[in-house]
């Protein structure tokens, strides 16, 4: 057997933990036709309703540039539209189509989190999304 010395590195078994949840995320919302960037902005969106592009994307980190394609993908597929706010603003809202698609990657998210958290041992599970969360927030 090979030895794992980087196993002993919390920020690499982190990024490998990340990434293999996210990867089967991934798996898991591909037949829905939706990203984790979809339904991460569908959630925000649904609990902001006329948020504007810039703030959601200062809440997800992801820059202007790549905001606009994901945006417009989402308007193309019908999930969210822009309104006018003010003079010079557009707000985002999630539309009929949008709300059925995130109840169905709602239901995904649910099974997928029961089962990542049953992968932890119980006597842990309650300190898992504080220690998480005090790593980036």
């Amino acid at each position: 057997m090979m030895k794992d010395p980087l196993a002993s590195y919390p920020g690499y078994v982190l990024r490998r933990a990340a990434h293999a949840a996210g990867a089967e995320l991934t798996m898991r919302l591909e037949p829905l036709g939706l990203r984790q960037s979809d339904v991460s902005m569908l959630i925000l969106i649904e609990a902001n309703p006329g948020i504007t592009a810039s703030a959601l994307g200062r809440m997800l980190d992801i820059q202007r540039a790549n905001m606009v394609p994901i945006l417009k993908r989402m308007e193309d597929a019908d999930l969210i539209v822009r309104e006018a706010i003010d003079g010079k603003s557009m707000g985002l809202e999630v539309t009929r189509a949008g709300l059925a698609r995130l109840a169905d990657a709602r239901a995904v998210i649910d099974q997928f989190e029961n089962e990542l958290l049953e992968r932890v041992p119980a006597e842990h599970r309650h300190h898992l999304l504080p220690a998480l969360n005090a790593l980036w927030r």
